[in-house]
């Protein structure tokens, strides 16, 4: 018997994403709030906008009045350009040299990662705008900030325009002494290089040094962009102190719905490699959401929890790929049907991706980038 394929199966009818795009507004605006006047975000919308989605979270925060987005790839920047967004769009990563026409066409800039890249994107004969990227530290991407002929030989690339010059931090979010000791060596490295350009005449454009930990730890430093990227997402990339505590909202819940309730007897054990033996008769909740949709299976055996009916329970047993087990004994009546939610709101309880990526030893950045496609993202919007 053929299938019916013009009946499209529920989307939220297993596991899915809440994107709240009026949180993302506020952040937007709270993140403004701590820059100097002449200091403009320039948004880091890279990885599919750390999981949230792109193109929904670009055009919003273009609403918001953001008019620069930050990328990994040329391809990222050509879905933005191809969905009406306009204003700067930088690629932060490695564009090969056969695909500068595609910068070029879509108008997009592309870093600097060193001399003899400029000089390759250079004899594409493609006319580009070009961010330099210098390196005082990190050692990652960029001209060594000690190499000054090699910076300048970049002004001398005909084709390239430079737009502006970046540099990247080592270790903003640390509060230790070392950590702002290195991170003003990184300043100090930077502004060496800007003072140098500017004797000789070179138009150095936007700067931009801060990341989201950059402008919580180090706000004194002036430049006319903020790469913001996680903070906007209404998280940082641990539960840790800032120097300044933006107030943020989180973005992003994780929702997944109960397959299965039932009772199984004290001393039956869960999930594979029966690392999980009840000690009492208990309730168990099969949940549809599994390390296959990004949930770390890391945190198997450790203290996770989901909210069920406004009461957190813990995870039980191995995280499976597509399923997950939870002890619901003392929530009560719970159903198959009923949501569990694994980041984010249900009645007074919570739960941050903070908590999440504590637990699974990571960061928030790594858990919200890896949440699967399959996930539907579901975006709430009221304020516009």
């Amino acid at each position: 018997m053929m299938s019916d394929n013009s009946v499209v199966p529920s989307v939220v009818g297993r596991a899915w994403v809440e994107i709240d795009l009026d949180a993302l507004g506020h952040n937007v605006a709270a993140t403004r709030a701590l820059l100097p006047d002449e200091c403009s975000i320039m948004a880091i919308v890279k990885t599919d906008a750390y999981g949230h989605g792109i193109v929904r979270v670009a055009q919003r925060m273009q609403q918001e009045g953001v008019k620069a987005f930050a990328v990994a790839t040329v391809l990222e920047g050509i879905k933005l350009r191809d969905n009406g967004l306009d204003g700067e769009i930088l690629v932060l990563g490695y564009t090969p040299p056969g695909d500068a026409k595609f910068l070029e066409s879509n108008d997009i800039s592309q870093l600097i990662v060193d001399g003899a890249y400029a000089g390759a994107l250079n004899e594409t004969g493609h006319k580009l705008r070009v961010h330099i990227a210098i390196d005082t530290g990190l050692h990652r991407l960029g001209i060594e900030s000690s190499k000054f002929s090699v910076i300048e030989s970049v002004y001398a690339c005909e084709n390239l325009i430079v737009n502006g010059i970046a540099t990247h931090f080592a270790s903003s979010d640390g509060l230790k002494k070392g950590d702002f000791e290195y991170t003003d060596l990184q300043v100090h490295k930077f502004w060496t290089v800007i003072d140098a350009l500017k004797s000789r005449g070179y138009d150095v454009g936007r700067l931009h040094a801060q990341a989201s930990y950059g402008i919580c730890n180090h706000p004194a430093i002036r430049c006319n962009y903020v790469r913001a990227g996680i903070m906007l997402y209404g998280m940082m990339s641990r539960r840790e102190d800032t120097l300044i505590k933006p107030d943020l909202i989180p973005v992003l819940s994780l929702r997944a719905v109960i397959a299965q309730v039932r009772w199984i007897n004290s001393g039956a054990s869960v999930s594979y490699g029966r690392t999980f033996t009840t000690d009492r008769p208990t309730k168990i909740a099969t949940v549809g959401l599994g390390y296959g949709d990004g949930l770390p299976r890391s945190i198997s055996g450790k203290d996770a929890y989901a909210i069920v009916c406004g009461t957190k329970v813990p995870i039980i047993g191995r995280v499976c790929m597509d399923l997950l087990m939870l002890d619901v004994t003392d929530v009560g009546q719970v159903q198959a049907g009923d949501i569990a939610t694994f980041i984010g709101k249900d009645g007074d309880e919570e739960i941050l991706c903070e908590d999440l990526a504590e637990i699974a030893d990571t960061i928030t950045n790594e858990i919200v980038c890896r949440l699967s496609e399959r996930l539907p993202r579901i975006y709430m919007e009221r304020g516009k």
